[in-house]
């Protein structure tokens, strides 16, 4: 079944071609990945198919009987709602009734009309299942981090907001799924539930994204956007890097061969009369589009990383007993370490835990309570910060790095021009005049970077690097920080890109020291794994054979599973806080072990409720 046709599309800002007569098709169960380099059109693109934008040229015919869904990377809401209120914000049949529902039962002047309205709203909510419409949202907004529904929209982050979006738009349940960079500000335990969701789901989906382990796990197609045109592969990310090397390497021997024609052709047409005759038509026709092809740009230009690395002494940086709280609330804990050379690290651990007020610690933008954070004398860092930058408006970019050096050192030891540097980085000349305001994001991120690398630093801190950067940027920038000398320290939650790179984590965890992990990204979770696989095989079995039952809860039964959530959550609360108290430094030996002994109850307590909560839960469900 047909879902969307686009066709002939073409789209341009001002002088700024972005793609020309695109055509392409999402069917049923099609899960699809969108790629190209920054700026190549992808949001663009995206927009037009959802509706938003408008093409200059061609057509997008949807499927009237189907349900379409958008979320761009910054979802807007007004200011003055809360998320509970701009859950129930749109047209979607489901959040209507709710709101029907919610006006009826509050109106000041209920009469037999109202309550007559109520009862056929009833009606329809039970119809459209519209009573387990909450239960879900809580259930999504909890997987995604959002607990507190009534939170204004004014005193959210732009992450948190794009969470909210997403959470919106999942619950909406659509037939197609468009969405632009989804996985940008949710920490890596959200990305893997999402990752989850839309594999199972059967709804189809077209979808912008950075991240490699998502984009291939998620999507069974890739299309390309490349030279303002648009090229699908039908497989994964792995086979679409071969496929893609076979068709660039057949386009290279189709312009050669289009380069000889052109250039016999193009005597043939300084020869002809201007007036010439109509049976010579069709070949001039011809002529113009074998000029197309003989000067189609194949040179991918990417991004060259090449920067002076400063020498690195022999102390690179030292943290002492470093201890940061906010409010009462203690975020960094006695934390010691010596930087290495050469060394990388990952760091990982949910929004929240600390993450960046370690790295606000260590370039010296907060200062410890108490402990100590020393540089070496020669140590440089380069702070490339999750935030986007805020380029002063108007200014070009070459006059943005202008700011900062005239010439700039490479790995050679040769220097080079700003102009050059930025050529570099896959900056045209002409892209170089253009002002800063009229940069993709992805372009904007580009240009961080090459701010960060500018200053020759030999420690680099990179905070969500990822985000943003288009698939073969990223490729490249892990080219050049597999070679690079100097200490690495990131924050992503790209799993791949951390894979890659790192030789151990600091892991984060509300509440607890900064743990020291040796080994990457999927080691960590493969340890996490298999401390949960005792757990899972003693729940597994006992949850199977309740699976069997079939009666209905009773209502005493019910009350009871509403008061054991309470008491789970109690009890966590308290766990919590014996681990704040073991891992207090206490000397004491009498009350680390009634802590102990404490603790171990608490756990046996949880234990037995969790396997009482699955049993009702099985009569309810």
């Amino acid at each position: 079944m047909n879902y969307l046709s686009a066709e002939e599309l073409s789209k341009s800002y001002g002088e700024r071609v972005l793609f020309t007569d695109v055509s392409l098709g999402v069917e049923q169960g099609q899960k699809i990945a969108l790629v190209g380099v920054n700026g190549s059109g992808k949001s663009t693109l995206l927009k037009i198919l959802a509706g938003i934008d408008q093409p200059d040229a061609g057509k997008v015919v949807r499927n009237n009987n189907v349900k379409v869904a958008y979320l761009g990377q910054q979802p807007e809401f007004p200011d003055n709602l809360t998320i509970s209120d701009a859950m129930l914000t749109g047209e979607d049949p489901v959040t209507s009734l709710i709101k029907d529902y919610e006006y009826h039962l509050t109106r000041a002047d209920y009469d037999r009309d109202s309550a007559d309205k109520l009862a056929e709203i009833l009606d329809l909510m039970e119809k459209s299942d519209a009573w387990n419409y909450e239960n879900q949202l809580k259930e999504i907004m909890g997987r995604l981090g959002i607990h507190n529904l009534e939170q204004r929209i004014a005193d959210l982050s732009g992450g948190q907001k794009k969470r909210v979006g997403l959470a919106k738009t999942l619950i909406e349940k659509p037939d197609l799924l468009i969405l632009d960079e989804p996985t940008n500000h949710l920490d890596v335990d959200a990305i893997e539930w999402l990752e989850n969701y839309l594999s199972a789901s059967n709804m189809a989906l077209i979808m912008v994204t950075h991240d490699r382990y998502f984009l291939d796990r998620v999507t069974n197609d890739i299309l390309e956007l490349d030279n303002l045109r648009t090229y699908r592969y039908g497989c994964g990310y792995a086979h679409f890097l071969e496929k893609k090397e076979e068709r660039e390497s057949i386009s290279r021997v189709e312009k050669e061969k289009a380069r000889n024609l052109y250039r016999k052709e193009l005597e043939w047409m300084r020869r002809q009369p201007k007036a010439r005759g109509t049976k010579a038509k069709y070949r001039i026709d011809a002529f113009k589009a074998i000029k197309d092809q003989a000067h189609i740009n194949l040179d991918k230009g990417g991004v060259v990383l090449s920067v002076k690395e400063r020498r690195q002494g022999g102390k690179v940086m030292e943290l002492d007993k470093i201890t940061k709280s906010f409010n009462d609330e203690e975020i960094i804990r006695q934390f010691s370490y010596i930087f290495k050379k050469g060394e990388r690290v990952g760091i990982v651990g949910k929004n929240g835990s600390g993450k960046s007020t370690f790295l606000n610690l260590i370039t010296q933008k907060l200062t410890p309570d108490s402990g100590e954070v020393a540089l070496g004398q020669t140590t440089n860092i380069g702070y490339y910060e999750q935030k986007e930058p805020a380029f002063k408006s108007g200014l070009k970019v070459i006059d943005v790095v202008r700011e900062i050096a005239e010439v700039v050192k490479i790995s050679n030891g040769s220097t080079v021009s700003v102009s050059q540097f930025l050529s570099l980085f896959n900056f045209s000349v002409q892209a170089q005049h253009d002002h800063v305001d009229k940069l993709s994001g992805g372009e904007k991120r580009r240009l961080q970077l090459l701010l960060v690398l500018i200053k020759n630093p030999n420690f680099l801190i990179l905070d969500e690097p990822t985000n943003d950067l288009d698939l073969i940027t990223l490729r490249v920038l892990e080219d050049f920080l597999t070679g690079f000398k100097g200490c690495v320290v990131i924050v992503t939650h790209d799993r791949y890109f951390m894979d890659t790179l790192v030789d151990h984590l600091f892991v984060f965890t509300k509440g607890e020291t900064i743990r020291d992990f040796t080994g990457n990204y999927t080691d960590y979770r493969e340890s996490l794994n298999q401390l949960e696989k005792p757990r899972r095989e003693n729940v597994e079995p006992k949850a199977e054979r309740l699976r069997t039952t079939v009666r209905k809860i009773s209502f005493k039964e019910k009350r009871e599973l509403e008061e054991i959530e309470s008491a789970l959550e109690l009890l966590a609360q308290k766990k919590e806080d014996l681990m704040v108290q073991l891992n207090s430094g206490e000397s004491d030996h009498e009350k680390l072990a009634s802590w102990g002994t404490e603790l171990q109850n608490i756990e046996k307590q949880i234990d037995e409720k969790e396997m009482r909560w699955l049993e009702l839960s099985e009569l309810e469900g």
